[in-house]
């Protein structure tokens, strides 16, 4: 066994940690450096590694960045409180940061709708953009739902809605035959900061006012996807986004609930590759 001195495990620490903006926004890079650029948003709870199932068949062609939100996996807290607006600000921080002038977004869940925000605040650095189960304008009972399971939040911390969120989230099945992954994202969500996370889920339940409708509207190529049982991210609302956009198209993948990149990582990449392959060929 070899003893290390401080400034040696310093020095090892370093060397481990992911890269970290001056604003405390961690991230990670992979893929050829000369290749367009895709960034990848997580949702809600969840962290940078939600893309783990994804990333190597999406840096095979492209140079992907993966980071975390404020609040959420490594990153900083927010140095305000959280709004899609906030959020958006991080993400052209962290594109200023790294000297990215371009690029194409990949959100998920809350980051479907936070690069829709970015999209209406500097659409000018993007190429295109995908949507992934991200909500849209909802009924008043849906808005209710979603507002009160917010409420619930604030009471509680992540743990009070976590069991229904996992039932949201995953089939049945893949729930008894995966209970590992179960294990994993309830870990990610219970790592988050209570006052934080409730503060998030506050503008996943209210932030969708905001970009429904917009005017003048997101004209960059888009690609929205949700899942057939996705109950919060309805295909109803994936139709709707893909309305409100002049060069959008639609994909509903069948059977599966709201975390089905997860469930089906396949049925997510495929079509994503295809779409950056069409949009960003070079």
């Amino acid at each position: 066994m070899v003893d290390l001195n401080d400034a040696e495990i310093n020095a090892l620490a370093k060397v481990a940690a992911p890269p970290c903006t001056g604003n405390g926004t961690v991230y990670e890079w992979s893929g050829p450096e000369d290749a367009p650029v895709v960034v990848l948003i997580h949702g809600l709870g969840l962290n940078r590694h939600t893309w783990q199932w994804h990333e190597a068949a999406l840096s095979a062609r492209y140079r992907v960045l993966n980071y975390d939100l404020f609040g959420h996996g490594e990153s900083a807290p927010p140095p305000a409180p959280p709004t899609l607006a906030l959020f958006s600000t991080q993400l052209c921080d962290l594109l200023d940061a790294l000297n990215i002038e371009r690029c194409t977004m990949v959100g998920f869940s809350l980051g479907g709708m936070i690069n829709r925000r970015f999209a209406l605040d500097h659409g000018d650095r993007l190429n295109a953009l995908a949507i992934l189960n991200s909500p849209h304008e909802r009924s008043p009972k849906a808005q209710k739902e979603v507002e009160d399971r917010a409420a619930q939040t604030a009471q509680g911390g992540p743990a009070a809605t976590l069991d229904a969120t996992i039932e949201r989230w995953f089939t049945p099945e893949f729930r008894t035959a995966r209970p590992e992954i179960m294990a994993l994202i309830r870990g990610w969500v219970m790592a988050n900061d209570p006052v934080i996370y409730t503060q998030c889920r506050q503008v996943l339940a209210r932030g969708v006012v905001e970009l429904i409708r917009p005017a003048p509207p997101i004209v960059h190529p888009t690609l929205v996807m949700t899942a057939e049982d996705d109950s919060g991210s309805t295909p109803a609302m994936a139709h709707a986004i893909a309305s409100e956009m002049p060069d959008a198209q639609t994909i509903i993948v069948p059977k599966l609930q709201h975390m089905a990149l997860v469930e089906a990582p396949s049925q997510f990449t495929e079509p994503l590759l295809r779409f950056c392959d069409e949009k960003l060929s070079r």
